[in-house]
């Protein structure tokens, strides 16, 4: 008797990490581009790795479906997107921290002084400014990791229920029959 064969299970785990992969590497070459072309980093032009963002998390969403077979339900397609970008945000995270404070510490220092002159700007005394500074020259770098994890997380969250909704493609009861039927065909 001959065994059916099926498509082997696939992982969106795998999926999702190389994506996140690519979208890390891409974030890094827009964060050093704007450094190098000086650009103000409270531009919107910071805003500019959202693009990328949604772009892989769809070409995510996807790929997974097609290597699933072509079809994919909703959850399915939500939890391959979530993965990529807790994946994205975690990398992403540590990526920041690093640069903040070891790869390029005049970027956090341009932005202390950016935010001393807010702070100074808004008529606070010296006392109450120096201690905003010292914790946020300690801590800043660690709880803006955090909270990019933590947003990119949320974002990506919404943009997935959007792309699952646009790649959900179930299996219609004729294919299942059909499959029933014959295991070793597929129909596409």
């Amino acid at each position: 008797m001959e065994t059916p064969t099926t498509l082997p299970v696939q992982n969106a785990t795998k999926v999702a990490t190389k994506w996140a992969l690519i979208y890390t590497l891409t974030a890094i070459v827009i964060t050093y581009a704007c450094q190098f072309l000086n650009v103000d980093p409270t531009s919107p032009i910071k805003y500019s790795t959202y693009v990328p963002f949604i772009a892989f998390l769809f070409l995510a969403q996807k790929e997974y479906r097609d290597q699933i077979g072509g079809y994919i339900s909703f959850g399915d397609g939500f939890s391959a997107g979530f993965r990529y970008s807790v994946f994205a945000g975690l990398l992403l995270a540590v990526f920041s921290y690093l640069y903040l404070t070891i790869l390029s510490p005049e970027v956090w220092a341009k932005v202390l002084e950016t935010t001393r002159a807010q702070l100074e700007t808004k008529n606070m005394d010296s006392s109450q400014i120096d201690k905003a500074m010292e914790i946020t020259q300690k801590w800043g770098p660690l709880i803006g990791a955090f909270g990019a994890a933590i947003a990119y997380a949320i974002f990506g969250a919404i943009i997935s229920l959007i792309g699952a909704a646009i790649f959900k493609k179930e299996r219609s009861p004729y294919d299942i029959a059909q499959d029933a039927i014959d295991p070793t065909e597929t129909t596409v």
